[in-house]
């Protein structure tokens, strides 16, 4: 089976959760023996390289970057709308040159426009992994114009898909209530990681980067991801004064960049906790694998988050997990199984867990050893690549 797969984001530009699937699904497709062809804009300074006509081989498959307009106006909307252009245009004169293809697959609106006019002149089955919603971003609404039109973009590509694919039971009954798709048509393919990228730290003397961080002394409680309101970011803050009053050795340590940082860092200058919290900035993914490793629990208190695949990482990594009661997130941990789980948006739920964690260690790391054979056992990306290709084998006969 060839597969003509568009996707925005794709090293060396990755935002998300998405760019990470994409990165990781397309080599274990090629392991179950489909060809994928992976159009993407040529961000980040990743254009054309390798192999004639920019296709260099990368994990078995072949990625074609594309250079997106050399102007653009507008708002992400438009310059979207303007670069799928580009990927439709590329794709036409790709086409006779492989013999054409079985399938393609779009990863949300963001390629929408580029997938269903490729998938009406070539008359082939679109199917589209949905990661997000603009409504569930929104918390529930659509805040603003440009927000109806990214929904209805959405509600476009979804009406368009022959199967549509999401990565948690939440994201499945958020298709059918934003869009109305038939269960019938929706498949749950959860996201993945790949465990031995943390193996490789297993009996290794992390003292000296654990230094770079927080006191011998010091219990560290981990967040990384992008520092957005929907991450829960402000709660985890705010639970801090409440830790700690039981655990006054811990350190906080926020990784990542994001329109509330400037926030984050004025409201710890009010609480008066500067001393016990660090505001990293962007790290390596190496940093942050070592720094999963050396911390005592990783928190993700999102408010809004349709899977969540750094809690993956955290528990590929062995280090306890604490996520919000939301979305694919309490698909992911079972409290007090795999991790603990606390309501969303409540800074005192979240402080007890913190608490818990750091002053039962040893039960912490009973939860991080199941949750670990959890990843290996159902979140491997062999098993999410059969499952995607057998979601293109039911686009492909209606069954």
């Amino acid at each position: 089976m060839r597969v003509l797969m568009l996707s925005w984001e794709y090293p060396p530009h990755v935002v998300g959760g998405l760019g990470k699937h994409v990165m990781e699904l397309t080599p274990a497709l090629d392991r179950q023996g489909v060809e994928v062809h992976l159009i993407t804009p040529a961000w980040a300074g990743g254009g054309r390289e390798g192999r004639p006509a920019g296709r260099p081989y990368v994990g078995g498959m072949t990625v074609h970057r594309v250079s997106p307009p050399a102007q653009t106006s507008g708002g992400v909307f438009y310059v979207a709308r303007q670069t799928n252009d580009e990927l439709e245009r590329y794709v036409e004169q790709l086409w006779p040159e492989v013999g054409g293809f079985d399938i393609i697959h779009a990863h949300d609106w963001l390629v929408a426009f580029a997938a269903c006019a490729l998938k009406r002149s070539f008359k082939i089955p679109l199917v589209a992994t949905m990661h997000a919603t603009e409504r569930g971003r929104g918390g529930g609404y659509l805040n603003g114009e440009m927000a109806g039109v990214i929904h209805s973009t959405e509600q476009w590509l979804v009406d368009e898909a022959r199967r549509i694919i999401v990565t948690s039971r939440y994201m499945a009954l958020q298709m059918q209530d934003c869009f109305g798709a038939s269960a019938d048509r929706v498949d749950v393919v959860p996201n993945g990681v790949d465990v031995t990228g943390f193996d490789r730290y297993e009996g290794v003397d992390l003292s000296y980067f654990r230094d770079l961080y927080a006191l011998p002394e010091e219990k560290i409680v981990f967040f990384v991801g992008r520092v957005e309101y929907q991450k829960g970011v402000h709660t985890l803050l705010e639970a801090v004064p409440r830790v700690l009053v039981q655990c006054p050795r811990a350190r906080f340590v926020f990784a990542g960049r994001g329109a509330e940082l400037d926030n984050l860092r004025r409201r710890a200058g009010e609480l008066g906790i500067e001393s016990h919290v660090l505001f990293a900035g962007f790290i390596s993914d190496h940093d942050r694998d070592r720094l999963y490793r050396v911390a005592s629990v990783a928190v993700f208190p999102s408010l809004y988050e349709p899977f969540g695949i750094v809690a993956l990482e955290a528990m590929a990594a062995k280090c306890p997990v604490i996520v919000s009661e939301v979305g694919g997130l309490k698909e992911v941990v079972r409290c007090c199984e795999s991790g603990v789980t606390v309501p969303p948006g409540d800074p005192e739920s979240l402080a007890r867990g913190i608490v818990r964690v750091l002053t039962q260690p040893d039960l912490a790391q009973s939860w991080a050893a199941t949750a670990y054979q959890l990843v290996r056992d159902k979140y491997n990306w062999d098993r999410i690549a059969a499952l995607t290709a057998a979601a293109y084998e039911q686009a492909q006969t209606g069954r």
